[in-house]
């Protein structure tokens, strides 16, 4: 028997054929139609077996009668809830991300040609390759480590879209790349996995070229002036700082000296830069996905201590920079990724990951992203 205290009552024989469907994996104390959305129904009860073992098949049982099933901790229960749906991936057309990626190559070739340009000089856009070889090949580990680990674990997704914008829009040539899920994700255990996957790729490429670039950079005095009268300086982070002391045994831009960055340097400060701003712990963002597996529901609280510590960024350092994130974020920082089980734990090793990529955060995290100095 079943209650129906909401909704147009799903067919009974439709319950009754989910509730025969899993005998051996779930043990069901009471069955309910009393979500507020039609058409759902939710089994309480107890799994006898491990769920990040059985899901895939609790899944394929689902699917065959119409339902996906979608697992929530309730008190000393596990409501198990079938949505009335089956999550297809729809087709993309891979000709838009081929498109994307051949403007952002041009317009970080160009980025690349244009840095330290003087006046008098002739432009040779392939003499950008070095800043677009490093920033494409950190981007797209990036983004190819959301996409393989979505792949592992079955999870459809877009191949990455690249975002090209070049000078005097953008100091970088891009504003970066993104892949787009195509359905929800499986569990805490994949969120994570998707989540991580992508910094810490990024972040094995963005650190030797890096470090390569700042050995190859030389030190100099800051100055003087270009006609315009303005300087760019990039910001430092923890570990950007420790870096340049390891690599020039000081610490840098110290009095009127500084490293002049060559371009693969630049390329690996931003690709740090990104590293952090997609490990901010908030929404859609990596650091929002790891903060949710790491504390659930409670990753919802760190929404307006994150846009106060950034306002509060603005106002002691004067980075407008911050101000455009926390326009970003307040309309698209709120909501989570949630997985469909939402009950299975991670394990230890995904637990030591998760929290690897949040003292990465604080490593990366640069308060002061740009300088000017007129």
């Amino acid at each position: 028997m079943y209650n129906n205290t909401s909704g147009p009552a799903v067919p009974p024989d439709k319950v009754e054929a989910l509730r025969h469907s899993i005998p051996d994996l779930f043990t069901i104390s009471d069955t309910t139609l009393d979500q507020p959305h039609p058409g759902y129904v939710r089994f309480r009860g107890h799994f006898l077996q491990d769920p990040a073992r059985c899901y895939d098949d609790l899944r394929i049982r689902f699917e065959q009668h119409g339902f996906t099933p979608m697992l929530r901790q309730e008190q000393e229960r596990v409501a198990l809830i079938a949505l009335p749906m089956v999550f297809t991936a729809q087709k993309t057309n891979p000709i838009v991300n081929l498109i994307l990626l051949l403007f952002t190559i041009l317009s970080t070739l160009y980025l690349g040609a244009t840095y330290g340009l003087t006046a008098g000089t002739t432009l040779n856009l392939w003499s950008g390759w070095p800043f677009c070889a490093s920033i494409m090949l950190i981007l797209g580990a990036h983004e190819l480590g959301h996409y393989f680990a979505a792949r592992y674990h079955k999870v459809p997704v877009t191949l990455p879209y690249f975002i090209p914008l070049p000078p005097p829009f953008s100091l970088f040539g891009t504003l970066g790349a993104f892949i787009q899920l195509k359905a929800p994700i499986k569990s805490r255990r994949a969120l994570l996995d998707v989540g991580a996957a992508g910094p810490l790729a990024g972040f094995v490429f963005a650190l030797p070229i890096l470090i390569y670039g700042l050995a190859t950079s030389p030190v100099g005095p800051i100055g003087p002036l270009p006609a315009d009268g303005v300087i760019l300086l990039e910001g430092n982070s923890i570990l950007y700082a420790l870096t340049k002391f390891m690599i020039f045994g000081q610490f840098l831009p110290n009095g009127n000296l500084d490293v002049q960055l060559n371009q693969v340097a630049w390329a690996g400060w931003v690709g740090l830069l990104v590293t952090g701003l997609n490990l901010l712990p908030v929404g859609q963002l990596d650091g929002g996905h790891i903060m949710y597996v790491l504390l659930g529901q409670r990753a919802r609280q760190l929404f307006w201590p994150v846009l106060l510590a950034l306002g509060i960024l603005v106002v002691l350092t004067g980075t407008p920079t911050w101000v455009i994130w926390i326009v970003i974020l307040f309309f698209l920082g709120r909501n989570h990724a949630e997985p469909l089980d939402d009950v299975t734990p991670l394990d230890n090793r995904r637990k030591a990951i998760a929290r690897f990529t949040l003292i990465l955060f604080l490593l990366v995290f640069v308060p002061i992203p740009i300088q000017i100095l007129q």
